[in-house]
């Protein structure tokens, strides 16, 4: 096992969590609202989000248009943080991810409130607050603040896409995304490069970041004399789980929760029927992401989306069969 028990399950719960608080901020709908027109309701776009709206899907051949951009703007991504990351350009990199993280947090707040999406007075409360954990997490480094907003960035992101991507567009993109974190990780390299740039030059990470001291080593440190420690360098590791792996499986979840639905006795809401096989997805992408953890080795790297990818087709696979 690469970490010890107690580190996998935090990081295994806090993977499950955020899957969960991104089921509730996609169904939650945010960037529309209903509005009622002499009488009628009427189905209107969220002016405090507009400028973030995905566009409007039309018809089936939209999703291979919208698929195609999405890659090629992931593409375009990945070659720029490279680049960033490759000439050392720290500010801009900050700056990027202070924008991500900010604009991510806002839309997640107004998810939990939606009752106040058009109020001035939470618009600016909701804004304030997601550009001052931007600023701490980004330029403060506190490890709590850190995870603590790893748990709302990724749902606020993934509802940005899920509108998009259809069943088999999703399926293809989690193929692409496993290939590329194979390369990224066990041929280039350049996954661990990126991540060790990241954390000891911008002292940032996207994703859950874990520092732990091991058991053995806490138990000598607890018999050393205070004397001895002091200006005693201590090695502390680190239990990381990259955002990638952490927002497709919300992405995928999310796509089957607003296109698949189950019918269900006693008149339970569709949000429900939705919920059951996307449940599924995220169950299985949790299982995946654990046996991970436990077969891997300690001071090994692994891509871990193979298996998330694993996991969230087993998934789909029982809910098609199930229901």
């Amino acid at each position: 096992m690469k970490h010890n028990i107690k580190i996998t399950i935090l990081l295994l719960s806090m993977f499950f969590v955020t899957q969960l608080i991104g089921l509730y901020v996609i169904n939650a709908n945010v960037f529309g609202q209903t509005t009622e027109i002499n009488g009628t309701s009427v189905a209107v776009t969220n002016p405090v989000l507009s400028a973030l709206q995905p566009p409007q899907v039309q018809q089936q051949s939209d999703f291979s248009l919208y698929f195609g951009s999405l890659v090629l703007a992931f593409i375009v991504a990945i070659v720029i943080l490279f680049l960033l990351t490759r000439f050392k350009i720290d500010f801009i990199l900050k700056a990027w991810f202070f924008i991500v993280v900010a604009i991510a947090l806002f839309i997640t707040l107004n998810a939990f409130f939606p009752k106040y999406i058009n109020s001035f007075y939470f618009t600016l409360f909701a804004s304030l607050f997601a550009l001052t954990l931007a600023f701490i997490k980004i330029f403060r480094t506190n490890f709590i603040v850190h995870n603590l907003t790893e748990l709302l960035i990724y749902p606020g992101i993934a509802t940005v896409f899920v509108p998009i991507l259809n069943l088999w567009s999703v399926i293809i993109l989690l193929i692409i995304i496993s290939i590329y974190d194979i390369w990224a990780v066990w041929h280039s390299g350049i996954m661990q490069k990126m991540a060790k740039y990241q954390i000891n030059n911008l002292k940032i990470f996207s994703g859950f970041f874990v520092p732990y001291i091991p058991k053995a080593l806490r138990l000598k440190i607890k018999k050393m004399k205070k004397s001895k420690l002091k200006n005693k360098r201590v090695k502390v590791n680190l239990a990381i789980l990259g955002g990638g792996d952490i927002v497709f499986p919300i992405i995928t979840a999310g796509v089957i929760l607003m296109t698949k639905s189950v019918n269900l006795p006693f008149g339970l809401p569709q949000f429900v029927g939705g919920l059951i096989p996307a449940l599924f997805v995220t169950l299985g992408a949790t299982i995946g992401l654990g046996l991970l953890f436990m077969f891997s080795e300690k001071k090994k790297f692994y891509p871990a989306m193979p298996f998330i990818t694993a996991g969230i087709f087993v998934g789909l696979i029982l809910s098609y069969l199930v229901f």
